[in-house]
């Protein structure tokens, strides 16, 4: 697997991958990443914003099989936002979830003092790897949260980070 900043030639593919993995745990319901307005057009979206990136794992036929970003939170300074966490489900199971965590938590210690997530309680497996990672849950969003179908989130001290 290689791991790459997004392209445009990507867009379709990731929003694809976001949809029915969202679909596959009946979360295609609005407070969600389904129904993000930039969802479509995912590489612009992270190159418009400073300190923002979007990247895609990508098989040995060079198709992409997952993703994840960062970009900065609400308007809290030192706070970025872990987002859009997903693989297609023949590629989960191998560490390449926390091998794109790890990529994106390298280039947010750079540029901020903690990461942001939202997620679902249901999403067990990936909270699990949150905490391994780090990250400390929260009783209750943050301030400026936009996805409020989500229940569980989460936080990490950056300034330690190895």
């Amino acid at each position: 697997m290689q791991i790459r900043e997004i392209e445009e030639k990507d867009n379709q593919t990731i929003e694809r991958i976001i949809k029915r993995s969202l679909e596959s745990f009946h979360l295609n319901i609005p407070g969600t990443a389904y129904f993000d307005p930039q969802l479509s057009s995912l590489a612009q979206f992270y190159k418009e914003q400073s300190h923002a990136k979007y990247w895609v794992a990508v098989n040995e036929q060079n198709e992409v099989v997952g993703g994840v970003g960062i970009a900065p939170f609400g308007q809290e300074p030192g706070i970025c936002e872990l987002q859009k966490l997903y693989i297609i489900p023949e590629a989960q199971g191998r560490g390449l979830s926390k091998d794109l965590m790890k990529v994106a938590l390298d280039f947010a210690k750079e540029h901020y003092t903690h990461c942001y997530l939202e997620t679902l309680k249901t999403l067990q497996t990936a909270n699990l790897l949150y905490i391994k990672l780090g990250f400390q849950q929260l009783e209750s969003p943050l301030e400026g949260s936009e996805h409020n179908a989500t229940d569980a989130w989460f936080i990490k001290d950056l300034t330690f980070l190895a």
